[in-house]
């Protein structure tokens, strides 16, 4: 038998041994390789840019090309291995791209609520919380030899149309806090030191990008004819927050042409805007095989070296898919591409290499070469998952109250509906393999004993035979809480939905279950888009109406916390709920923002629709009292000019100043609001801050300037202060795209109070009365 110390040696040397075969090998600059390590772009004291023309100067054509794709070929010679660009990090470490897998020591990893769902939280240290999170288990299973550095997330679309099967992946239809969101969850991801990247993140898609496959017409082949007003003032806003603030690594450019142009050909959109304005410090990628979308089936192009120099001149630097490796060579050759070009795509694309220290050489001597098994999946971040499904929660309607439920009164729960005990569904589109799951049933079985049927086989709901079981359970039950609502059968990735009800016969089954209800019925609906349950708010027989979203791996524990009130809930809608007959008004393909009464079109979202909804943008219950009050704000601003542009100005003389006329840098309003908690819960409160701009054909009915999430006791009183970017949030945009600042009252709307500002221009600073 051998000795303890013989033991102990031989477990060392296999858990070395072990250690040894997970350890990734280095990409590139292998210091046990002589014949690479002592080249210039190996050497980590020299500056990144110096490297990285190293690295180029050293490739030939043939080598070039082969690194235009996302499944970039090794350089043996050179001592690369090859790369795989594409991963996906949405709410989670995802499976969906190539570059990363789930096995052996990495089985799943933590799965967030769906992006939809975070955003009603309207908290954004949570946002950046969860990107940092989600970048340590990335980082961990890139040691692991299971992942990418790469992740091409998030998705800062406008949700602009409620039919619309990705929705449930942006954070809603607001362009404030879609862009808010943006740079949070990219800071959180790519961590605080600019120029070192813990991983690379990639908004996307740009631009106009929001429909799938609707009445026969798929993000293929759809033209978005958009106004430039609606660009600068809508669909640019996320992703110039991205890259501004954000400092992201990566834009994405989309299917769809805008203006009869590819995005992913069109040099005003990349090369001017992307790169040149906004000064993108990275690469430019594209949607998946979109150059060769552009080229089979828009027909944008007479031949492929066309499509593949049209490209990479507008600004693409990498192609998600084979079809830049496969042509360019040839436009070169052909005349109408120039090497120099295809350099200038590697400079960005081996930078962010660079950033990343894949040219450092071994990853495990690197800042976070420490991460591993152990640092994925860990309860905090079980834990942070289950917390955001709670803040991301809405309470819609809650009448009597019927909730919180009690555990001593409701002693029995009926648990009913196709959603009532759904693991993949909680977890949305875009998602990995999770670390486990609680369900809405398992969840709920922790208050109460539980009566389970469900109702619909699923949730297309063709029939009523389990319908009868359904009834009897709730009869004799002391509360009934019915899961409802959708999953990816009927909204996802090239699925738009035809309508905005609950599928099939779930109506029915909702109202047959509530009429025959001995107690309360609470009715929870999973979706990411929005539902029209107008029949559910206005029947007495349901007084409580919960949305979860897709609420991740934790939802059903976090439905059961806000049912049985261990959670006050505090989550906002991100987008508004239409009624169904809102949609015979307006295709999905009509892009235009703005109302035109002549024409009988509605307008989209709050900004510019004034019509009926079910639920409005920003509702959202409590189980407390929330009093807000205005304690310290401006009722004049000044606002001074720059440069030549005095206040005889003919931009002031039109009651508007161009943004670029302005001082901007440190213009900004202060407002001090106090809220007061007068209920008996502890809870959160979301204070949203609007801004209804002086009256003018430019302006939106109001728009969100500020929002600030603040936990206040029971009983106390919390005092926030929200400083408001004159120059970026009470500015409009003209229908030439050009920002102004409109002069003259401005009406701050603050739940139900009013603010009034008045902006004059002047050569002077903030003025207070």
């Amino acid at each position: 038998m051998p000795s303890n110390i013989s033991l102990r040696i031989v477990v060392v040397l296999l858990l070395l041994l072990v250690a040894g075969e997970a350890a990734r090998p280095p990409f590139a600059c292998d210091p046990r390789d002589a014949a690479t390590k002592n080249f210039p772009f190996c050497q980590t004291s020299l500056p990144v840019p110096q490297r990285v023309k190293d690295f180029i100067g050293r490739l030939t054509l043939q080598e070039k090309v082969k690194l235009l794709v996302n499944n970039a070929a090794a350089v043996p010679r050179l001592g690369v291995k090859g790369y795989e660009w594409w991963s996906e990090a949405l709410h989670g470490v995802s499976n969906v791209g190539p570059g990363t897998k789930f096995g052996g020591e990495f089985p799943g990893a933590t799965s967030f609520p769906q992006v939809i769902s975070t955003a009603a939280s309207f908290n954004a240290s949570l946002w950046e919380q969860i990107g940092r999170v989600v970048s340590d288990e990335a980082r961990a299973m890139y040691n692991g030899g299971m992942a990418g550095l790469t992740y091409w997330s998030p998705n800062v679309n406008i949700f602009r149309d409620p039919r619309w099967g990705r929705g449930q992946e942006t954070p809603g239809e607001d362009p404030v806090l879609a862009g808010r969101y943006a740079a949070s969850y990219v800071r959180g991801l790519q961590g605080d030191d600019v120029e070192r990247l813990k991983v690379a993140a990639c908004c996307k898609h740009y631009t106009a990008y929001d429909l799938d496959n609707w009445s026969g017409i798929d993000r293929f082949h759809f033209n978005a004819r958009v106004s430039k007003q609606d660009i600068v003032d809508t669909f640019d806003v996320p992703f110039r927050a991205c890259v501004l603030e954000g400092k992201v690594a990566s834009v994405m450019c989309s299917y769809n042409q805008v203006n009869g142009v590819p995005t992913c050909a069109d040099p005003k959109l990349l090369r001017e805007t992307i790169r040149g304005n906004w000064r993108l410090n990275g690469y430019i990628v594209s949607d998946c095989d979109s150059v060769g979308v552009f080229y089979s089936n828009q027909h944008y192009t007479s031949t492929p070296e066309e499509a593949a120099a049209d490209a990479i001149k507008a600004g693409l630097d990498l192609d998600c898919g084979p079809f830049l490796a496969v042509h360019t060579e040839a436009a070169i050759k052909g005349g109408i591409l120039k090497e120099s070009d295809v350099d200038g795509a590697l400079v960005n694309t081996v930078t962010i290499q660079m950033r990343l220290g894949m040219f450092d050489g071994e990853p495990s001597a690197q800042p976070y070469g420490h991460l591993g098994p152990g640092d994925v999946c860990t309860p905090s971040h079980q834990e942070l998952a289950l917390e955001a499904a709670r803040q991301g929660i809405v309470l819609l309607k809650n009448r009597g109250p019927a909730l919180p439920l009690s555990p001593r009164r409701h002693l029995t729960v009926a648990v009913i509906g196709p959603n009532s005990d759904v693991t993949d569904t909680m977890i949305g589109n875009y998602a990995g393999v999770a670390c486990g799951y609680t369900t809405p049933l398992q969840g709920i079985g922790r208050y109460a004993k539980t009566i389970h049927q469900q109702g619909c086989k699923d949730v297309a709901c063709g029939g009523d035979k389990m319908f009868a079981a359904a009834i009897n359970a709730a009869s004799q039950a002391d509360a009934t809480v019915l899961v409802m609502g959708l999953d990816q059968s009927i909204e996802a990735e090239f699925r738009d939905r035809s309508g905005l009800l609950l599928p099939g016969r779930q109506q029915e089954l909702v109202s047959r279950v509530a009429a025959a209800s001995k107690g309360p019925t609470v009715l929870v609906l999973m979706s990411g888009g929005p539902i029209d349950v107008s029949f559910a708010q206005s029947d007495p027989r349901v007084p409580a109406i919960v949305w979860a979203g897709y609420p991740g791996q934790a939802g059903g524990a976090a439905i059961a916390d806000v049912l049985f009130g261990a959670h006050n809930p505090g989550g906002k809608l991100p987008m508004t709920w239409y009624p169904q007959d809102y949609l015979s008004k307006l295709p999905m393909t009509t892009m235009d923002m703005r109302s035109n009464p002549s024409r009988g079109y509605p307008g989209r979202t709050y900004r510019f629709y004034e019509g009926p909804v079910v639920y409005p943008f920003g509702h959202g219950l409590s189980y407390s009292n929330f009093v807000q009050t205005i304690t310290d704000a401006p009722t004049v601003v000044a606002v001074p000019l720059g440069g030549r542009h005095k206040s005889g100005n003919t931009t002031v003389a039109g009651k508007s100043i161009r943004v670029t006329h302005a001082k901007c840098d440190k213009l900004s309003v202060g407002v001090h609001v106090d809220v007061r908690n007068v209920g008996h819960k502890d809870g959160a409160h979301t204070l949203l801050v609007y801004s209804k701009p002086p009256a003018g054909e430019w302006a939106p009915h109001k728009q969100l300037v500020a929002f600030e999430k603040v936990r206040v006791a029971a009983g106390a009183q919390q005092r926030v202060h929200v400083n408001i970017h004159v120059c970026k949030f009470l500015s409009v945009v003209d229908r030439s795209g050009i920002r102004r600042i409109p002069m003259g009252e401005h009406s701050l709307h603050i739940g139900d109070l009013r603010h009034s500002i008045s902006l004059q221009a002047a050569a002077l600073g903030v003025i207070k009365s």
